[in-house]
């Protein structure tokens, strides 16, 4: 997993509630079990105007111009802004890896479903609950200014707007450290390596019929 320390990037300003992992990676592209690939599917059925399937070469679809991904505007977009209750409906962890694939390292937002939330600072995705007056007057900024970036700063739990203000953002300490290292379940269970060896080894001496 990627580390997150400070990332500056553009708004994406996705102005929908209720925003279900369903719409973020239909269930059609489920098949896999890769973390990669998901990127060009990211919200499928919104993005483009033709239905679409695993394998398919997206290049050539046609796409919704309406659809905020596909607007100019907000290419190369790394930090994505969102309204209440995001991330909600099944909790398929590919939701994340989609929005990681595309390139989204920060999304902003009223609140998240709790499955949704968790599966972020998984998979290297700063999740950031702010109060909705705080986020309207974010998406406020962002229509107001094309190409408008925040700066993201986990170590000092703050974001440095574009005027100076700085709006800052609590995080559980664990995730914190988990985003700021790049560690994932599996890497924070491989910094005890030498641990799990030297188990193994003394069980394969106290009980070695388990070993046979």
């Amino acid at each position: 997993m990627q580390k997150i320390s400070v990332e500056t990037g553009v708004v994406i300003p996705l102005d929908r509630p209720n925003v279900d992992t369903d719409a973020i990676i239909p269930k059609q592209f489920l098949k896999s079990i890769k973390r990669s690939g998901f990127g060009p599917n990211l919200f499928d059925e919104w993005r483009y105007l033709d239905h679409g399937e695993p394998g398919q070469d997206c290049a050539n679809r046609p796409k919704n111009p309406e659809f905020v991904l596909n607007q100019l505007r907000y290419a190369g977009g790394t930090i994505l802004l969102a309204r209440e209750n995001f991330g909600c409906g099944s909790s398929r962890e590919h939701a994340v890896w989609a929005l990681a694939d595309f390139g989204i390292k920060v999304i902003i937002a009223p609140s998240f479903a709790d499955i949704f939330f968790s599966n972020t600072s998984k998979n290297g995705i700063l999740a950031i609950p702010l109060d909705e007056a705080t986020v309207d007057a974010l998406f406020a900024a962002v229509e107001a200014n094309p190409g408008y970036q925040l700066t993201v700063d986990l170590p000092s739990q703050e974001i440095q707007l574009a005027n100076g203000d700085k709006i800052a953002f609590s995080i559980d300490s664990f995730k914190k450290h988990c985003l700021l290292e790049g560690l994932d379940d599996i890497g924070l269970t491989l910094q005890h390596t030498d641990a799990i060896k030297a188990y193994e080894a003394r069980r394969q001496d106290e009980a070695p019929w388990l070993f046979t």
